[in-house]
């Protein structure tokens, strides 16, 4: 029986959705990681941020970040990341723990969900919402804050009947199946900020419109929405800034063919499409 393309985007959801399971199997390290940084460093505060915590995450592909608040950081960014992951190192010596900007990657298996990321931080102040000083990966700090930034996100969710978090899954998946070199923080806040100036949301056409927005602007810096963290920046260098353009000019034509597609009443044929952009994860024209 065929499906329609919003019974398509439906399961898609599912699909992208992590599973009880997954979610608890990225709660698992928590603890130990946690005493180790109590043990080896000034621990103030260890908790979880990133798209684990705020309902973003896509199964299979996003690993879990945590934000940890330290208390004995007074060295360049890039002295206290290796500080920290050789901290990290002699407590889980089979992991290959290894510094990721602004963090440190501590896999315990090879799938995404036994991976987790600590990234340091320094409180700055706690009104309205805590911020932190975290690497800003040239040897520097800069401003973040994970309450505020999820604040932002949640506020705009509740304001489009929560199709907004869906739509930061919908995008987020491009990104992962099509191996896209764009931040991930970058997509939630730039997917957020589009949304308000939306009527409404609906997630053919503004998958379509989002990414087309992307392309037009040169997929450019962006002021963080929050008010916190100055400029996000989509790509950490020119030569995947470049890669990723490339792929969204890909992706723009293929979101615009599936709804050409559909406006024709030719349901199987977007599904074929999306299934392009989506590297053929997207469901089957019949279920």
């Amino acid at each position: 029986m065929p499906r329609t393309i919003d019974e398509g985007f439906r399961d898609f959801l599912t699909k992208l959705t992590p599973s009880s399971y997954e979610s608890e199997a990225a709660k698992k390290h928590r603890k130990s990681i946690e005493q180790c940084l109590k043990n080896k460093f000034n621990l103030r505060r260890f908790w979880r941020i990133g798209s684990f915590g705020n309902g973003t995450s896509i199964s299979g592909h996003s690993d879990t970040d945590y934000m940890a608040s330290m208390g004995d950081i007074t060295e360049n960014s890039n002295v206290y990341l290796q500080k920290l992951k050789n901290g990290l190192a002699d407590r889980f010596p089979n992991t290959g723990v290894t510094v990721r900007c602004p963090a440190v990657k501590v896999p315990f298996g090879r799938l995404a969900k036994e991976t987790i990321e600590v990234v340091p931080g320094d409180l700055r102040s706690t009104k309205p919402y805590y911020t932190y000083n975290i690497p800003n990966c040239t040897g520097g700090w800069m401003k973040t804050s994970p309450d505020a930034h999820n604040a932002y996100v949640q506020e705009v969710n509740s304001e489009y009947s929560s199709r907004v978090k869906p739509l930061i899954r919908y995008i987020k998946a491009w990104k992962y199946y099509r191996s896209v070199p764009i931040s991930s923080f970058y997509l939630e806040m730039r997917v957020a900020k589009y949304c308000q100036g939306e009527s409404s949301i609906i997630y053919p056409l503004d998958i379509e419109y989002f990414l087309r927005r992307m392309l037009r602007g040169e997929l450019r810096k962006i002021q963080d929405p929050a008010g916190v963290s100055g400029y996000i920046s989509p790509c950490s260098s020119p030569a995947k800034h470049d890669d990723a353009m490339s792929k969204l000019k890909t992706a723009v034509t293929r979101a615009e063919n599936a709804n050409r597609a559909k406006d024709d009443d030719d349901i199987k044929t977007a599904f074929e499409w999306w299934n392009k952009l989506y590297y053929y994860e997207f469901p089957s024209y019949y279920k």
